[in-house]
């Protein structure tokens, strides 16, 4: 019995990198059009979309200080390890035992002990961090480089506050960001906003992008219209969005949310009702096509899973249709036995 061989890592970074996020909104576009041609959507429909905003979160531990800096510290020691530096003291005793101490000292809310143990904590990994630092000289060109990086993560996480700006989240992903989106039970996801575009009858997906730098969304729309506009070789008409693009207005473009009152229509207010149907759309997308946990690297891995998260949920839709449609020839032809009084 043969066996395949192990996919290579450095292969697949080169194909990512290779088809890149136009390559996969190519493949986006292909979905929107194969969905035309199943009659999941009509032409039409395309000019009517539903614009909302969501969080793509990345695949990382939950970022508390003391996990952050055990993390450093033990990057550190790997790193000197593999140069054939040699440290005056490693503390993988010690160290492990403090992570350990802080967890349970805020578990018990016994923040005074907790604030103690993370300062002796951050100590050491600064001894860690000064001990290779001096020593980076002796590193050959090659892995130079990224030392001197690992370096200067460890000096970010090392000074940076709870109440800073522009934190380092992940020792692996600088790219992630804090995201509270008003939610009870999830008051902050660290990840990147995702803005999604679906047609406002059937759902479909027209445009997906990743956000970095967590806008404002109403200075979004503008980008993920755009994007609609490319994908569906056909401008939208008509834009349903929330409160939070209040302010909003773009050339060409109709934009209703709710809480219009002046000019608005019977018809309007329940083409405005529509678009919480957006909300099970991406409820979908985040338990069946992966878009809760981004496991691709860096920012380019976070525009390409969002891209590929909404052409997973359009090829959903044509198969469902697809599905429909093999069921009512099955039907059919069991009819057509029945009535020949044949055997099925």
């Amino acid at each position: 019995m043969q066996t395949e061989p192990p996919i290579d890592p450095s292969s697949l970074t080169r194909w990512r990198k290779r088809l890149g996020e136009a390559g996969v909104e190519e493949l986006l576009a292909e979905t929107i059009e194969a969905a035309k041609r199943a009659g999941v959507i009509k032409a039409a429909s395309v000019k009517r979309v539903i614009v909302d905003t969501t969080v793509m979160e990345k695949a990382i531990a939950y970022p508390t200080d003391s996990r952050l800096l055990e993390r450093c510290r033990e990057h550190l020691v790997k790193a000197a390890a593999r140069h054939g530096l040699k440290l005056r003291q490693n503390y993988n005793r010690e160290a492990p035992h403090l992570g350990l101490q802080i967890g349970r000292y805020a578990h018990a809310k016994q923040y005074k002990r907790m604030r103690k143990a993370l300062r002796t904590l951050r100590s050491r990994v600064g001894r860690v961090m000064r001990d290779v630092e001096r020593q980076v000289v002796q590193v050959a060109d090659s892995g130079r480089a990224a030392l001197l990086e690992l370096i200067g993560r460890t000096k970010r996480i090392l000074a940076q506050k709870p109440k800073d700006k522009n934190k380092l989240y992940a020792l692996h992903a600088p790219e992630v960001e804090c995201l509270a989106k008003g939610k009870a039970r999830i008051p902050y996801e660290f990840g990147v906003k995702v803005s999604i575009t679906t047609t406002h009858k059937e759902g479909l997906v027209v445009g997906m992008r990743s956000m970095p730098g967590n806008p404002y969304d109403g200075h979004t729309l503008a980008e993920a219209l755009e994007q609609a506009a490319i994908l569906c070789d056909a401008t939208p008409e008509v834009a349903i969005v929330d409160r939070g693009y209040k302010g909003v207005a773009i050339d060409g473009v109709k934009i209703y949310h709710p809480g219009l009152r002046r000019g608005i229509t019977r018809g309007l207010r329940a083409m405005i009702r529509r678009r919480s149907a957006i909300e099970p759309a991406i409820g979908h997308m985040k338990t069946d096509g992966k878009l809760d946990r981004n496991w691709l690297k860096g920012a380019l891995g976070d525009a390409m899973h969002a891209v590929l998260c909404g052409a997973g949920h359009n090829l959903r839709m044509i198969l469902r249709k697809l599905r429909l449609l093999c069921a009512l020839i099955l039907a059919a032809l069991f009819n057509c036995f029945i009535a020949a009084d044949l055997p099925a």
